[in-house]
């Protein structure tokens, strides 16, 4: 009881932090309210008060708003897929960027972007409007299998191999996408431009929408696995005969993990580094508890991206740094930092 009132304490501390810093972010922009908070002018929106402008409501809700929720989103659902991973393989470096899973989903929705024109018309108009989401989702989930494949054997992970796939995965994926680059049109250059760099300001409510759709999903097949992810950290066997299904726990993992990551790299491109740090964190705090990482990545995850965010559009005002670029600044000493301390343990 102590254990779960306790993390109950920090859930509530750290979502509190981030309202506060969701409020911070929504006044955060070049346009001239004339005074008036944003903050209010979003609550008139909520309760339909007449006195909100177009171009107020198309600010606060259809941009900032939208973009806010999307960061909050994106930022959890990554964080928690890198922790999902580091449990499933027991390694703090297994995240979707580091393993190629980012990699395999830009490639198959690169592919989609400059090549969907010549077979989309034969598709099902379903699966038309969202070609470049299913492609991501296909692209991450082979590239998590063929990494498992290579890496695994007799129910072992070897990390040298796991990273060693992860980075030839990314070299062909990004290879290809290079092709793709240089054969695609002006329009078609300025949406793989936005894959590989990162961006949350595509946000809109409908793909917001359909992120909150895939949370649900993920939350409720991951985040009552802490205990088994703990009972993975003694090894398989192990697990095994403390009543954990292994293969059935990794096939969840695996699906779960690609529909994600899919999903937050057709809509927001490629950002790095989330699913490394957060853990990071928090492990060092809860040692390797997942019962407590777990949840508490859900919450860290859209701190980290939602601060992101804001600095990236208010650094180099009017204009906006790609998001991406600031996750992998952050990221890089946190990745230097794990390297450094597993050298130690040699």
């Amino acid at each position: 009881m102590k254990t779960q009132n306790k993390l109950y304490i920090h859930i509530f501390i750290s979502a509190l932090l981030l309202v506060l810093l969701a409020i911070g972010s929504l006044h955060v922009g070049v346009y001239d309210f004339g005074g008036k908070s944003a903050f209010i002018i979003l609550k008139d929106i909520i309760f339909g008060n007449s006195d909100v402008s177009p171009s107020e409501f198309y600010v606060i809700w259809e941009v900032r708003s939208a973009r806010i929720v999307m960061a909050i989103l994106v930022g959890s659902l990554l964080a928690i897929s890198g922790t999902s991973l580091q449990g499933m393989f027991k390694n703090p470096l297994a995240t979707g960027d580091l393993i190629g899973l980012t990699s395999g989903a830009t490639l198959l929705a690169a592919i989609s972007i400059v090549l969907g024109g010549h077979f989309k018309e034969y598709l099902p108009e379903a699966i038309q409007f969202s070609l470049v989401g299913i492609s991501a989702f296909i692209g991450a989930l082979l590239a998590m299998i063929l990494v498992y494949r290579i890496s695994t054997s007799s129910g072992k992970t070897n990390v040298v191999m796991m990273l060693l796939s992860g980075v030839a995965i990314t070299a062909i994926g990004f290879s290809i996408t290079g092709f793709l680059i240089y054969i695609s049109k002006d329009e078609q250059l300025r949406d793989l431009t936005f894959w590989n760099m990162g961006s949350l300001a595509a946000a809109t409510w409908t793909k917001n929408l359909i992120l909150t759709i895939v949370l649900i999903i993920s939350y409720s097949i991951l985040l009552p696995k802490g205990k088994a992810l703990n009972a993975m950290m003694l090894g398989e066997k192990d697990a095994e005969h403390l009543g954990i299904n292994v293969e059935k726990l990794k096939k969840q993992i695996v699906i779960t993990t690609a529909l994600m990551i899919g999903t937050c790299v057709a809509f927001s491109g490629t950002i790095g580094f989330v699913g490394l740090i957060v853990p990071y964190i928090l492990r060092l705090l809860f040692k390797s508890n997942y019962v407590f990482i777990l949840p508490l990545s859900a919450v860290m995850g859209s701190i980290l991206l939602l601060s992101a965010d804001t600095i990236s559009r208010s650094i180099v005002a009017p204009s906006e740094l790609p998001i991406g670029i600031l996750t992998a600044l952050m990221g890089g000493p946190v990745f230097i930092a794990i390297l450094v301390k597993f050298k130690k343990t040699l």
